[in-house]
């Protein structure tokens, strides 16, 4: 079954109008998803809407609230609600072009695949797409979908375009408040070479298929074991302590040790050693991201 187009419309660059079709470029992961369930009977636990002092409630006699104060609402139904949704318009024009470094990746929120509507499309559509490649430049706007008003960030991907919709500036929180604790003093030059070289020795291409949601196998793993009758026994392992280790141990030391064990040779720099800091712990995998096919400029 071939996949539905999320939005359709046309790009407009000037006196230039290019109808195109938009597909969600992403898809839900493999989550697990967990019920409620009242044990002794085996059944699903169940919800009722509860006014306080009154009981349960019909569902005609709830209406949307906007808490403007304590206990203080401004009521809203429906129909005035659905009347400040913004239309979805069928254009989406481009108003701005800026280098892609310039936007902080922060903003970016979701993606999505832009293909010509039709044939008549195709060749003013591969246009925009060698134009945008050729100038390394991405193109913004904004669109109305579903009620909503987003801005945009059009750019060339593989044979097709991406356009991602962006944060606006009030949805992300500013960096200082939380990194303005960390000092400014310069690392030391030895250790520093050292964490570099280790960089280069796992440096290689990025592939989606080499991460896995760890997580997300053991429970699939754990609820089939389930299923079949049997048992997981988890032994807490109390032996290896604290993961962050102790607070203040030999960083060279670690350094050279992460360096000498296995992956491809390391290349090759004379570090001394020198110097004692703290140590700062592994993460673990992050879970799979979206293949796609184009990068960031």
């Amino acid at each position: 079954m071939a996949a539905r187009p999320y939005w359709k419309g046309q790009i407009r660059l000037a006196l230039v109008s290019i109808p195109v079709e938009i597909y969600s470029a992403t898809k839900s992961g493999a989550t697990i998803a967990f019920n409620q369930i009242h044990e002794p009977s085996g059944k699903r636990i169940k919800y009722e809407k509860v006014v306080p002092g009154i009981g349960p409630v019909d569902l005609d006699e709830i209406v949307k609230g906007f808490e403007y104060a304590k206990d203080e609402y401004v009521l809203l139904d429906e129909k005035e609600i659905e009347g400040v949704k913004l239309e979805s318009k069928k254009t989406l024009e481009l108003t701005q072009f800026v280098d892609s470094h310039d936007i902080d990746p922060i903003y970016f929120e979701k993606p999505y695949y832009v293909v010509p509507a039709d044939d008549l499309a195709e060749e003013a559509f591969i246009v925009l797409r060698e134009a945008l490649r050729r100038s390394r430049k991405i193109g913004l706007g904004q669109l109305a979908m579903r009620g909503r008003e987003y801005v945009v960030s059009i750019k060339a991907c593989g044979r097709g375009m991406v356009m991602e919709t962006l944060r606006y500036a009030d949805e992300v929180n500013k960096a200082a408040s939380y990194f303005r604790e960390i000092g400014d003093a310069d690392p030391d030059d030895e250790l520093l070479d050292l964490a570099t070289t280790l960089i280069d020795k796992k440096t290689g291409k990025f592939d989606a298929n080499d991460f896995h949601d760890r997580y997300v196998d053991a429970l699939k793993d754990l609820i089939e074991r389930k299923k079949k009758g049997k048992t997981l026994n988890i032994d807490a392992d109390d032996s290896q302590g604290d993961p962050r280790g102790s607070n203040v141990v030999d960083l060279m030391a670690a350094l050279k040790k992460s360096l000498g064990s296995g992956g491809s040779k390391p290349a090759t720099k004379n570090v001394p050693a020198k110097a004692a800091a703290k140590s700062a712990s592994k993460k673990p995998a992050a879970k799979t991201p979206a293949k796609t096919t184009c990068k960031r400029a």
